[in-house]
Protein backbone atom coordinates (compact mmCIF):
# COMPACT_ATOMS: atom_id res chain seq x y z
CA UNK A 1 0.00 0.00 0.00
CA UNK A 2 1.44 3.36 -1.06
CA UNK A 3 2.28 5.82 1.69
CA UNK A 4 -0.53 8.35 2.06
CA UNK A 5 0.22 12.04 2.66
CA UNK A 6 0.47 13.17 6.26
CA UNK A 7 -0.90 16.36 7.81
CA UNK A 8 2.26 18.39 7.19
CA UNK A 9 2.41 17.20 3.59
CA UNK A 10 -0.81 19.15 3.11
CA UNK A 11 0.74 22.33 4.54
CA UNK A 12 -0.98 21.98 7.93
CA UNK A 13 0.99 22.26 11.15
CA UNK A 14 -0.17 21.80 14.71
CA UNK A 15 1.21 23.97 17.49
CA UNK A 16 4.60 25.62 17.86
CA UNK A 17 6.95 22.71 18.50
CA UNK A 18 9.39 21.03 16.13
CA UNK A 19 8.87 17.37 15.19
CA UNK A 20 11.64 14.80 15.27
CA UNK A 21 13.16 13.43 12.04
CA UNK A 22 10.24 11.07 11.33
CA UNK A 23 7.52 12.94 13.27
CA UNK A 24 6.75 9.62 14.91
CA UNK A 25 6.98 7.76 18.22
CA UNK A 26 10.06 6.07 16.77
CA UNK A 27 11.94 9.37 17.08
CA UNK A 28 12.46 8.30 20.70
CA UNK A 29 15.67 6.30 20.29
CA UNK A 30 15.15 2.54 20.37
CA UNK A 31 11.36 2.58 20.05
CA UNK A 32 10.03 0.33 17.29
CA UNK A 33 6.54 -0.24 15.86
CA UNK A 34 5.15 -3.26 13.99
CA UNK A 35 1.76 -3.99 12.43
CA UNK A 36 -0.21 -7.01 11.28
CA UNK A 37 -3.24 -6.08 9.14
CA UNK A 38 -6.14 -8.43 8.37
CA UNK A 39 -8.46 -7.49 5.49
CA UNK A 40 -10.56 -10.40 4.26
CA UNK A 41 -13.92 -10.80 2.52
CA UNK A 42 -16.77 -8.50 1.62
CA UNK A 43 -20.54 -8.46 1.69
CA UNK A 44 -22.99 -9.44 4.45
CA UNK A 45 -21.73 -10.20 7.95
CA UNK A 46 -21.33 -13.89 8.75
CA UNK A 47 -19.99 -14.27 12.28
CA UNK A 48 -16.85 -16.34 12.28
CA UNK A 49 -16.20 -15.80 8.57
CA UNK A 50 -16.20 -12.06 7.97
CA UNK A 51 -15.83 -9.63 6.43
CA UNK A 52 -12.72 -8.87 8.50
CA UNK A 53 -11.15 -5.43 8.93
CA UNK A 54 -8.88 -5.71 11.97
CA UNK A 55 -5.32 -6.36 13.14
CA UNK A 56 -2.75 -5.72 15.82
CA UNK A 57 -0.08 -3.07 16.40
CA UNK A 58 2.91 -3.58 18.71
CA UNK A 59 5.22 -0.96 20.23
CA UNK A 60 8.59 -2.08 21.59
CA UNK A 61 9.85 0.48 24.15
CA UNK A 62 13.61 0.06 23.61
CA UNK A 63 16.28 -1.84 21.70
CA UNK A 64 17.06 -4.27 24.53
CA UNK A 65 14.95 -7.04 26.03
CA UNK A 66 11.94 -5.29 27.55
CA UNK A 67 10.87 -8.57 29.17
CA UNK A 68 13.93 -8.49 31.46
CA UNK A 69 14.86 -4.77 31.37
CA UNK A 70 11.78 -2.73 32.22
CA UNK A 71 11.33 1.02 31.92
CA UNK A 72 9.49 3.47 34.13
CA UNK A 73 5.87 4.00 33.11
CA UNK A 74 2.59 5.47 34.26
CA UNK A 75 -0.99 5.53 33.03
CA UNK A 76 -4.14 7.62 33.09
CA UNK A 77 -7.79 6.78 32.43
CA UNK A 78 -9.97 9.62 31.14
CA UNK A 79 -13.00 7.34 30.80
CA UNK A 80 -12.90 3.65 31.56
CA UNK A 81 -15.30 2.02 29.09
CA UNK A 82 -12.43 0.00 27.64
CA UNK A 83 -9.57 -2.27 28.58
CA UNK A 84 -5.81 -2.18 28.79
CA UNK A 85 -4.33 -5.23 30.46
CA UNK A 86 -1.34 -5.03 32.77
CA UNK A 87 -2.06 -1.58 34.20
CA UNK A 88 -2.45 -2.70 37.82
CA UNK A 89 1.15 -3.93 37.90
CA UNK A 90 2.30 -0.64 36.36
CA UNK A 91 0.38 1.30 39.00
CA UNK A 92 1.92 -0.88 41.70
CA UNK A 93 5.55 -0.82 40.58
CA UNK A 94 5.83 1.99 38.02
CA UNK A 95 7.52 -0.45 35.63
CA UNK A 96 6.62 -1.56 32.11
CA UNK A 97 7.85 -5.12 31.50
CA UNK A 98 6.45 -5.84 28.03
CA UNK A 99 5.81 -4.47 24.57
CA UNK A 100 2.54 -2.55 24.25
CA UNK A 101 0.01 -4.03 21.84
CA UNK A 102 -3.22 -2.52 20.51
CA UNK A 103 -6.01 -4.49 18.83
CA UNK A 104 -9.81 -4.79 18.76
CA UNK A 105 -12.01 -5.21 21.81
CA UNK A 106 -12.60 -8.94 21.45
CA UNK A 107 -8.96 -9.86 20.80
CA UNK A 108 -7.24 -8.51 23.91
CA UNK A 109 -6.99 -11.98 25.46
CA UNK A 110 -5.44 -13.76 22.49
CA UNK A 111 -2.95 -10.93 21.92
CA UNK A 112 -1.96 -10.93 25.59
CA UNK A 113 -1.53 -14.70 25.64
CA UNK A 114 0.44 -14.62 22.38
CA UNK A 115 2.83 -12.03 23.77
CA UNK A 116 3.41 -14.24 26.80
CA UNK A 117 4.01 -17.22 24.51
CA UNK A 118 6.54 -15.22 22.51
CA UNK A 119 8.43 -14.30 25.69
CA UNK A 120 8.31 -17.82 27.11
CA UNK A 121 10.02 -19.20 23.98
CA UNK A 122 13.10 -17.15 24.87
CA UNK A 123 13.33 -18.51 28.44
CA UNK A 124 14.82 -21.68 29.86
CA UNK A 125 12.24 -24.45 30.38
CA UNK A 126 11.11 -24.61 33.98
CA UNK A 127 12.22 -21.06 34.79
CA UNK A 128 10.19 -18.90 37.16
CA UNK A 129 9.53 -16.37 34.40
CA UNK A 130 6.10 -14.68 34.24
CA UNK A 131 4.63 -11.67 32.44
CA UNK A 132 1.66 -9.28 32.57
CA UNK A 133 1.70 -7.73 29.07
CA UNK A 134 0.03 -4.43 28.24
CA UNK A 135 -2.66 -4.79 25.56
CA UNK A 136 -5.18 -2.04 24.75
CA UNK A 137 -8.26 -2.11 22.55
CA UNK A 138 -10.88 -0.17 20.65
CA UNK A 139 -14.04 -1.51 18.96
CA UNK A 140 -13.99 -2.10 15.20
CA UNK A 141 -17.36 -3.86 14.94
CA UNK A 142 -18.90 -1.26 12.65
CA UNK A 143 -16.75 -2.48 9.76
CA UNK A 144 -15.47 -5.86 10.91
CA UNK A 145 -16.71 -9.24 12.17
CA UNK A 146 -15.44 -8.47 15.65
CA UNK A 147 -17.38 -11.36 17.22
CA UNK A 148 -15.48 -13.77 14.95
CA UNK A 149 -12.24 -13.08 16.86
CA UNK A 150 -10.05 -13.28 13.77
CA UNK A 151 -6.79 -12.11 15.37
CA UNK A 152 -4.67 -15.20 16.02
CA UNK A 153 -1.22 -15.87 17.50
CA UNK A 154 0.40 -15.80 14.06
CA UNK A 155 -0.79 -12.22 13.60
CA UNK A 156 0.89 -11.20 16.85
CA UNK A 157 4.05 -12.97 15.69
CA UNK A 158 3.83 -11.09 12.38
CA UNK A 159 3.52 -7.74 14.15
CA UNK A 160 6.54 -8.57 16.32
CA UNK A 161 8.51 -9.61 13.24
CA UNK A 162 7.53 -6.29 11.62
CA UNK A 163 8.98 -4.18 14.47
CA UNK A 164 11.11 -1.38 13.05
CA UNK A 165 12.26 2.16 13.69
CA UNK A 166 11.92 5.06 11.28
CA UNK A 167 8.66 6.01 9.52
CA UNK A 168 5.52 4.37 10.89
CA UNK A 169 2.64 3.17 8.70
CA UNK A 170 -0.55 5.03 9.61
CA UNK A 171 -4.27 4.97 8.95
CA UNK A 172 -5.97 1.64 8.22
CA UNK A 173 -3.16 -0.62 9.40
CA UNK A 174 -2.59 -2.96 12.32
CA UNK A 175 -4.96 -2.46 15.21
CA UNK A 176 -6.36 0.61 13.46
CA UNK A 177 -7.53 -1.25 10.35
CA UNK A 178 -11.25 -1.05 11.10
CA UNK A 179 -11.33 2.11 13.22
CA UNK A 180 -13.32 5.34 12.76
CA UNK A 181 -12.74 8.83 14.15
CA UNK A 182 -15.15 11.76 14.07
CA UNK A 183 -17.21 9.71 11.60
CA UNK A 184 -14.35 9.55 9.09
CA UNK A 185 -12.11 6.55 8.44
CA UNK A 186 -9.09 6.67 10.76
CA UNK A 187 -6.92 4.22 12.70
CA UNK A 188 -3.24 4.50 13.68
CA UNK A 189 -1.52 7.88 13.84
CA UNK A 190 1.75 9.13 15.28
CA UNK A 191 3.72 12.34 15.79
CA UNK A 192 6.64 13.66 17.85
CA UNK A 193 8.21 16.79 19.28
CA UNK A 194 11.93 17.45 19.84
CA UNK A 195 12.57 19.98 22.59
CA UNK A 196 15.25 22.67 22.18
CA UNK A 197 18.57 22.00 23.86
CA UNK A 198 17.84 24.72 26.39
CA UNK A 199 14.84 22.70 27.55
CA UNK A 200 16.82 19.48 27.77
CA UNK A 201 16.73 18.37 24.14
CA UNK A 202 14.36 15.53 25.02
CA UNK A 203 12.06 13.87 22.51
CA UNK A 204 8.39 13.03 23.05
CA UNK A 205 6.62 10.64 20.68
CA UNK A 206 2.95 9.69 20.59
CA UNK A 207 1.06 6.88 18.87
CA UNK A 208 -2.74 6.68 18.87
CA UNK A 209 -5.40 4.22 17.82
CA UNK A 210 -8.23 6.68 17.15
CA UNK A 211 -11.81 5.37 17.13
CA UNK A 212 -13.98 8.01 18.77
CA UNK A 213 -16.00 11.17 18.31
CA UNK A 214 -18.72 12.85 16.32
CA UNK A 215 -18.20 14.92 13.21
CA UNK A 216 -19.25 18.33 14.47
CA UNK A 217 -16.65 18.33 17.25
CA UNK A 218 -13.58 17.73 15.07
CA UNK A 219 -10.96 20.47 15.35
CA UNK A 220 -7.55 20.53 13.66
CA UNK A 221 -5.15 23.28 14.77
CA UNK A 222 -8.18 25.03 16.26
CA UNK A 223 -10.18 25.03 13.01
CA UNK A 224 -13.76 23.60 13.17
CA UNK A 225 -13.16 21.08 10.41
CA UNK A 226 -16.08 18.88 11.42
CA UNK A 227 -18.55 21.74 11.07
CA UNK A 228 -17.07 22.73 7.71
CA UNK A 229 -17.22 19.17 6.32
CA UNK A 230 -20.51 17.88 7.80
CA UNK A 231 -22.09 14.47 7.36
CA UNK A 232 -24.35 15.98 4.71
CA UNK A 233 -21.25 16.43 2.55
CA UNK A 234 -19.22 13.34 3.53
CA UNK A 235 -21.60 10.71 4.92
CA UNK A 236 -21.16 9.11 8.32
CA UNK A 237 -20.61 5.34 8.53
CA UNK A 238 -23.26 5.25 11.25
CA UNK A 239 -26.91 4.61 10.43
CA UNK A 240 -27.80 7.66 12.50
CA UNK A 241 -25.05 10.32 12.61
CA UNK A 242 -23.95 11.25 16.09
CA UNK A 243 -25.45 14.41 17.53
CA UNK A 244 -24.70 16.68 20.46
CA UNK A 245 -26.42 19.09 22.79
CA UNK A 246 -27.53 21.39 19.96
CA UNK A 247 -30.00 18.73 18.78
CA UNK A 248 -33.17 17.96 20.73
CA UNK A 249 -33.47 14.43 19.38
CA UNK A 250 -32.63 12.25 22.36
CA UNK A 251 -29.36 10.70 23.41
CA UNK A 252 -26.75 9.91 20.78
CA UNK A 253 -25.21 6.47 20.26
CA UNK A 254 -21.90 5.18 21.62
CA UNK A 255 -18.97 7.51 21.13
CA UNK A 256 -16.06 5.08 20.61
CA UNK A 257 -12.61 5.01 22.18
CA UNK A 258 -8.95 5.93 21.83
CA UNK A 259 -5.69 4.40 23.01
CA UNK A 260 -2.79 6.84 23.42
CA UNK A 261 0.82 5.73 23.94
CA UNK A 262 3.40 8.36 24.90
CA UNK A 263 7.15 7.71 24.83
CA UNK A 264 10.04 9.94 25.88
CA UNK A 265 13.77 9.65 26.36
CA UNK A 266 13.63 12.07 29.30
CA UNK A 267 14.60 10.59 32.70
CA UNK A 268 11.14 10.54 34.26
CA UNK A 269 10.00 8.74 37.39
CA UNK A 270 6.77 6.69 37.35
CA UNK A 271 4.58 9.44 38.81
CA UNK A 272 5.96 11.84 36.22
CA UNK A 273 5.13 9.34 33.46
CA UNK A 274 1.57 9.24 34.77
CA UNK A 275 1.41 13.03 34.60
CA UNK A 276 2.65 12.91 31.00
CA UNK A 277 -0.01 10.33 30.13
CA UNK A 278 -2.65 12.55 31.67
CA UNK A 279 -1.61 15.50 29.47
CA UNK A 280 -2.25 13.48 26.31
CA UNK A 281 -5.93 13.85 27.16
CA UNK A 282 -5.59 17.59 26.53
CA UNK A 283 -4.43 16.87 22.99
CA UNK A 284 -7.47 14.63 22.60
CA UNK A 285 -9.71 17.45 23.86
CA UNK A 286 -8.17 19.94 21.44
CA UNK A 287 -9.15 17.60 18.61
CA UNK A 288 -12.73 17.19 19.85
CA UNK A 289 -12.67 14.24 22.24
CA UNK A 290 -15.03 14.38 25.22
CA UNK A 291 -14.34 11.24 27.23
CA UNK A 292 -17.97 10.18 26.79
CA UNK A 293 -19.55 7.53 29.01
CA UNK A 294 -19.41 4.99 26.19
CA UNK A 295 -15.75 5.79 25.42
CA UNK A 296 -12.61 4.00 26.56
CA UNK A 297 -9.94 6.72 26.73
CA UNK A 298 -6.87 4.89 28.04
CA UNK A 299 -3.41 6.45 28.08
CA UNK A 300 0.04 5.08 28.94
CA UNK A 301 3.43 6.81 28.98
CA UNK A 302 6.90 5.32 29.37
CA UNK A 303 10.34 6.89 29.74
CA UNK A 304 13.64 5.41 28.57
CA UNK A 305 15.86 7.95 30.34
CA UNK A 306 16.84 5.43 33.04
CA UNK A 307 18.05 2.30 31.26
CA UNK A 308 19.36 -0.77 33.02
CA UNK A 309 16.56 -1.00 35.59
CA UNK A 310 16.33 -4.42 37.25
CA UNK A 311 13.27 -6.59 36.69
CA UNK A 312 10.50 -5.91 39.18
CA UNK A 313 11.06 -9.11 41.15
CA UNK A 314 14.72 -9.66 40.33
CA UNK A 315 17.21 -10.38 43.13
CA UNK A 316 18.50 -7.15 44.69
CA UNK A 317 22.05 -6.02 44.08
CA UNK A 318 24.16 -3.68 46.22
CA UNK A 319 21.70 -3.93 49.11
CA UNK A 320 18.81 -3.11 46.74
CA UNK A 321 20.00 0.43 45.95
CA UNK A 322 20.19 1.77 42.37
CA UNK A 323 21.10 5.19 41.06
CA UNK A 324 18.55 7.13 39.02
CA UNK A 325 18.27 10.40 37.14
CA UNK A 326 15.10 12.48 37.26
CA UNK A 327 13.78 15.83 36.14
CA UNK A 328 12.57 18.37 38.67
CA UNK A 329 8.85 18.86 38.26
CA UNK A 330 9.14 22.38 36.85
CA UNK A 331 11.18 20.95 33.97
CA UNK A 332 8.18 18.84 32.93
CA UNK A 333 6.18 21.72 31.47
CA UNK A 334 7.88 21.63 28.04
CA UNK A 335 7.26 17.87 27.95
CA UNK A 336 3.60 18.49 28.76
CA UNK A 337 3.29 20.93 25.86
CA UNK A 338 5.10 18.54 23.54
CA UNK A 339 2.74 15.72 24.55
CA UNK A 340 -0.37 17.80 23.91
CA UNK A 341 0.83 18.92 20.48
CA UNK A 342 2.05 15.48 19.41
CA UNK A 343 -1.22 13.87 20.50
CA UNK A 344 -3.30 16.33 18.52
CA UNK A 345 -1.14 15.85 15.43
CA UNK A 346 -1.10 12.06 15.80
CA UNK A 347 -4.91 11.99 15.73
CA UNK A 348 -4.93 14.24 12.66
CA UNK A 349 -2.37 11.99 10.96
CA UNK A 350 -4.59 8.97 11.64
CA UNK A 351 -7.40 10.75 9.80
CA UNK A 352 -5.32 12.06 6.90
CA UNK A 353 -3.51 8.76 6.29
CA UNK A 354 -6.64 6.61 6.18
CA UNK A 355 -8.35 5.68 2.92
CA UNK A 356 -12.05 5.09 2.34
CA UNK A 357 -12.96 1.54 3.37
CA UNK A 358 -16.00 -0.66 2.77
CA UNK A 359 -16.66 -3.08 5.61
CA UNK A 360 -19.29 -5.61 6.57
CA UNK A 361 -22.75 -5.29 5.03
CA UNK A 362 -21.45 -2.74 2.54
CA UNK A 363 -20.93 -0.08 5.24
CA UNK A 364 -18.62 2.64 3.92
CA UNK A 365 -16.28 4.71 6.10
CA UNK A 366 -15.16 7.68 4.05
CA UNK A 367 -11.71 9.19 4.35
CA UNK A 368 -11.47 12.87 5.10
CA UNK A 369 -11.12 14.56 1.67
CA UNK A 370 -7.69 16.19 1.50
CA UNK A 371 -8.74 18.89 -0.93
CA UNK A 372 -11.61 20.01 1.30
CA UNK A 373 -9.43 19.88 4.40
CA UNK A 374 -6.85 22.13 2.74
CA UNK A 375 -9.61 24.46 1.55
CA UNK A 376 -11.06 24.76 5.04
CA UNK A 377 -7.69 25.36 6.67
CA UNK A 378 -6.90 28.05 4.09
CA UNK A 379 -10.25 29.68 4.71
CA UNK A 380 -9.38 30.03 8.40
CA UNK A 381 -5.83 31.23 7.68
CA UNK A 382 -4.23 28.12 9.14
CA UNK A 383 -2.57 26.68 6.04
CA UNK A 384 1.14 26.92 6.76
CA UNK A 385 4.11 25.67 4.77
Amino acid sequence: MAQRPRLRDLGIRVGEGTPGPHNAITDVAGVRVGHATIIEGEGPLVVGKGPVRTGVTVIDPHDGDIWTEPVFAGCHILNGNGDMSGLEWIRETGLLHSPIAITNTHSVGIVRDSLIGHAVKTREPGSDYWSLPVVGETWDGRLSDIAGQHVRPEHVDAALADLRGGPVAEGSVGGGTGMLCHEFKAGIGTASRALPSGMGGWTVGVLVQANYGRRGLLRIDGVPVGEAIPVGEVPSPWRQPRQGIAFDEGLSGRQGSIIIVVATDAPLLPNQCARLAQRSGLGLARTGGLGATSSGDLFIAFATGNRGLPAGEGPPESHGVIELRALVDTALDPLFEATVEATEEAIANALVAAETMTGRDGIVAHAIPHDRLVQVMRQFGRLRA
